[in-house]
């Protein structure tokens, strides 16, 4: 097994329950890197202050704090070989953000593909913090000298923003930062969501692995479909149940499920409910454990604690460094 030096960093955002999108494209693949790959403790950031631009109702994001924790937790984080932490207990981040914000073009900011979305659904809502969300991003990454950044396909665009920025700085104040790289995980980098499109809560396409059984079956059953028969043969290669299927099966299953679709005489009412009992299979252990972290607040609280103490005691001595070379310690 190669094992991996750099420092790997990941975050996501206190917005809700993770779905099935963030847990295949971000969330497992990390596991696997600290658990079994990484020589050194990987860091994960809940991004608690990124949700500030979406959520206004702070016992909510709170909630979703823990929902967070309970959800890598669940899924086998080693915290042994983890600091995972609360953004917002880190101070330095911020002021970092500010110092980044200066060395970085507002024209190319109105650029992001996250703000113009925004910008063209409704412009009157849009506040600061949406526009300078990468440079909290960028903050969050160059403020650890992390090297590896497990993400999703949408992120990755902002962290070419945070190479760029890296890049402004070290050219003007001297070699400072470390440039980060993307990892992601081709196979899952792109979950289809229940309607086609790429699954995001702003969407409303998810499947939310750790609800309520109900809830989950229809979400599946809310996936869209064309009109094709019981009798008729499908296409596998063209139906969202099947692209989501087969992110989860043993091949033996997979291949099964693709002949009955090809075969005929199996309707889309059987291929959801073969998912839905795919998902519940896949991660019944997760959602057992899941279940009985989250009424264990006073041991979610001690993991933060521990975390962010761990990550502040690396960030204080980055950001001195940092005051230093802009003159202002």
């Amino acid at each position: 097994m190669d094992y991996i030096k750099d420092r790997i960093l990941t975050g996501i955002q206190s917005t809700g329950l993770p779905h099935l999108g963030n847990l295949l494209s971000v969330i497992l693949p990390t596991i696997d890197l600290a658990n079994n790959k990484s020589l050194n403790p990987v860091f994960i950031s809940i991004a608690n202050l990124h949700s500030l631009t979406n959520i206004k109702n702070i016992s909510f994001i709170k909630k979703y704090i823990y929902n967070i924790l309970a959800t890598w937790l669940a899924c086998g984080l080693n915290t042994n070989k983890a600091i995972i932490y609360k953004q917002s207990d880190i101070p330095e981040v911020t002021e970092l953000a500010w110092y980044l914000s200066c060395f970085f073009k507002y024209k190319r900011l109105t650029l992001v593909h996250s703000f113009k979305d925004k910008i063209n659904n409704n412009m009157q809502s849009i506040n600061v913090g949406v526009l300078t969300y990468p440079m909290l991003m960028a903050a969050d990454i160059l403020l650890y000298n992390a090297k590896i950044i497990p993400v999703g396909k949408d992120q990755l665009q902002h962290i070419e923003i945070t190479r760029k920025v890296a890049k402004n700085f070290n050219r003007i104040m001297g070699k400072t930062f470390i440039l980060p790289t993307a990892l992601t995980n081709e196979n899952t980098m792109y979950v289809t969501g229940t309607d086609g499109k790429k699954m995001s809560k702003s969407k409303n396409n998810i499947i939310n692995v750790f609800i309520s059984n109900e809830i989950l079956k229809k979400q599946i059953q809310n996936i869209r479909t064309d009109n094709k028969s019981f009798q008729s043969s499908k296409d596998p290669n063209t139906n969202i149940i099947f692209s989501i299927y087969k992110l989860l099966a043993s091949k033996k299953s997979i291949n099964e499920i693709k002949n009955k679709y090809l075969n005929g005489n199996y309707g889309y009412f059987e291929a959801k409910n073969d998912l839905y009992q795919c998902i519940l299979n896949r991660f019944s252990n997760e959602r057992k454990l899941f279940n009985t972290l989250i009424k264990e607040k006073l041991f979610l609280d001690k993991i933060l604690n521990n975390g962010a103490e761990k990550a502040r005691e690396i960030a204080i001595k980055n950001i001195s460094n940092i005051r230093n070379i802009l003159g202002l310690k």
